[in-house]
């Protein structure tokens, strides 16, 4: 939603698409959708991009220069549970996105990677030079097929393309099923907080509006094939063809035990730790290396976690009719 915000904010015309489907609330989607259509230059799609023909449609009826894919089945667990419908929302939706692009001739399709990619990886900072070959989930695996899907039409079509892997996205509007959002519901319900690994775990915690400029930055800045580029030593996130990759994080991981404590303080209400073994597909710590953003498009995540938490604190009261 803050990414349309900002593209309608500098006077561009905004063409949302989603499906709508109830992996959680369609009631918040439906709530973030009346805000945007305040808008003039804002109008909505409902469709499942998976659908070729359907795909096909909307981008022959708005013909876009450029096409920013957010759209996505998250989430690690639900990639175990429903591993078919990851793939379709994640792969086929794509590949539709991408095909329809090439036919436009879209000028710049950015697209959202994970942090995810990175799987089995302890080497940290996690850099865009590292390899990810090692994925812990469905969910990160298809992931890397977008990856791989996108450099394959910058490749062969001179599609511009670049990719983000965000790292722990948190803010006003946010996912339900994001830890910040679950932990916050939980103290305000007096539920028990499920902690996993007894909570020797790191998160990057990355806040939206910082993401949302690093999509416009990017955005603004079509990926272009790299001079230097060597296919003896070949890059991982640069390549010959129109295509980037960058990380999109805070660069400052909080252990979860710390961050449940900041959220204590910032509701003024005691969290019930709910202390768990490590789940399936789960990583110790995430941290983003964001040296090549910052050289490429001067831009770095800065908002401090205490700051973005109190604003969606602030949000979540009220959206939800919490009292002070």
């Amino acid at each position: 939603m803050q990414v349309s915000e900002r593209l309608l904010a500098r006077g561009e015309q905004v063409v949302g698409v989603d499906a709508l489907t109830p992996y959680y609330d369609p009631a918040l989607k439906r709530a973030r959708l009346d805000y945007l259509k305040q808008h003039s230059g804002f109008s909505f799609y409902e469709a499942d991009l998976a659908d070729a023909n359907i795909t096909r449609d909307i981008f022959e009826a708005t013909r876009p220069d450029r096409v920013i894919h957010l759209a996505a089945q998250p989430g690690v667990r639900a990639s175990i549970d429903d591993p078919i419908t990851c793939i379709r929302a994640n792969c086929d939706a794509f590949v539709s996105v991408l095909e329809n692009a090439r036919r436009n001739v879209v000028k710049h399709l950015v697209f959202a990677s994970s942090s995810s990619v990175y799987g089995a990886n302890r080497s940290l900072p996690y850099s865009t030079h590292q390899p990810v070959d090692h994925p812990v989930s469905l969910y990160a695996a298809s992931k890397k097929a977008s990856e791989l899907m996108a450099h394959s039409y910058a490749h062969v079509h001179g599609l511009p393309v670049t990719g983000l892997r965000f790292f722990t996205v948190y803010g006003p509007w946010g996912r339900p099923d994001m830890a910040v959002y679950i932990f916050t519901r939980a103290i305000f319900e007096n539920r028990p907080i499920k902690i996993f690994n007894n909570g020797n775990m790191r998160r990057d915690f990355t806040y939206v509006d910082d993401v949302a400029e690093g999509v416009l930055r990017t955005l603004d800045r079509p990926a272009a094939p790299d001079p230097a580029w060597n296919p003896e030593r070949p890059e991982a996130a640069t390549s010959s063809a129109p295509y980037r990759i960058y990380n999109i994080g805070n660069s400052q991981p909080v252990s979860l035990l710390d961050f449940v404590s900041l959220l204590e303080k910032i509701t003024g209400r005691p969290a019930i730790r709910d202390l768990r073994p490590m789940q399936p597909g789960d990583v110790l710590e995430t941290s983003a290396d964001i040296s090549a953003l910052q050289r490429d498009v001067g831009f770095s995540p800065s908002t401090p976690l205490v700051e973005g938490l109190d604003r969606f604190v602030a949000w979540y009261r009220g959206y939800h009719g919490e009292q002070p």
